[in-house]
């Protein structure tokens, strides 16, 4: 069999060095890009051991010149999508560059596909904060209720592949995957601060652990298993759609209370409740309906939310921990 190419914007985050190491296992020739591959650091690929199997590229997707010339250069069977703003605290602080990133970004990959002609199959990285408030599990048909500009731009790009695939022929295809978390987490996210915290207090630090509002209910996965979702959608002769989801929501209080009794703590004794933390939005309850990915790619979240702390809280102390899917 002809070894494929792929290329992954954003291969430097979670996801990407997760990918990486998932396509470089089934002997794809993985490409990643960077805005500027020279100076970064690569740091996560390093952690999942598959620097060495990577070829690098500068590139940055909202440069419309530059993504013609890194898919012309390469012509990759699969593109992968990731690259962009991915935090929704940080959106509101930074609305433009998230918006630019991530919504203008889609569709310059979207229109240089078309311009060039290619065959590429592309996954694009659409998020479960778009559905905003839900009373109910999120399926492919639930409306849109962004409540971030992390949101917003996510919803757009979901709407750009749609009318590309619809309107072009494209092979496009979006993830609307919820959270799904690893140790490759920046600790600007909620899971891997708590987590973080949580070992240093339990090591001695005696410091405190500072959190916004413990109500928040998440559908939370672990993000080996996510980003085989990914690929499978790549698989299907026909380009659609899927929520990637565990389909289970926890509070962010259960989130807390699991870590800390992982490490045989109280949490109540080492965390501090601080309202300047509080998103100016924020959703309540969020919760996906994976039914759909389960039929048609054979996919399911297989680790619950204790199995991702254990493996999370391993890292963090230094243990191995599983880099593909369990």
């Amino acid at each position: 069999m002809t070894e494929k190419n792929a290329l992954i914007f954003g291969v430097s985050g979670q996801d990407g060095a997760l990918l990486a190491r998932f396509l470089s296992d089934k002997a794809y020739r993985v490409h990643g890009t960077s805005r500027d591959a020279q100076m970064t650091s690569f740091d996560n690929l390093d952690r999942v051991a598959v620097r060495d199997r990577v070829q690098f590229h500068s590139a940055v997707t909202t440069d419309f010149r530059s993504v013609l010339q890194i898919l012309s250069r390469v012509a990759p069977d699969e593109v992968y999508l990731l690259a962009g703003q991915s935090s929704v605290g940080l959106s509101f602080e930074q609305p433009m560059e998230t918006l630019e990133s991530i919504s203008v970004g889609t569709l310059n990959l979207l229109e240089a596909i078309r311009f060039l002609g290619l065959k590429t199959r592309l996954y694009n990285a659409g998020s479960g904060d778009c559905f905003g408030q839900l009373d109910h599990p999120a399926d492919e048909h639930t409306a849109f209720r962004p409540r971030s500009p992390y949101a917003v731009a996510k919803a757009s790009a979901h709407w750009a592949v749609a009318n590309y695939r619809e309107a072009y022929g494209l092979h496009a295809c979006t993830g609307i995957l919820f959270n799904h978390e690893s140790p490759l987490r920046p600790t600007r996210f909620v899971t891997r601060k708590v987590v973080s915290a949580a070992c240093r207090i339990a090591a001695g630090s005696g410091e405190r652990l500072r959190l916004g509002n413990l109500d928040i209910e998440r559908d939370w996965g672990w993000a080996p298993e996510y980003v085989q979702a990914m690929w499978l959608m790549l698989q299907r002769d026909r380009a659609d759609d899927y929520v990637i989801a565990s389909g289970r929501a926890h509070s962010l209080r259960q989130f807390v209370q699991f870590v800390f009794e992982a490490l045989a703590l109280d949490w109540q004794s080492h965390v501090d409740i601080d309202d300047a933390l509080r998103r100016p939005t924020d959703i309540a309850h969020s919760v996906g309906s994976p039914v759909k990915a389960e039929r048609e790619l054979g996919w399911r979240a297989n680790t619950d939310l204790r199995g991702v702390i254990a493996h999370m809280i391993a890292a963090e102390q230094g243990r191995p921990w599983p880099m593909g899917a369990d």
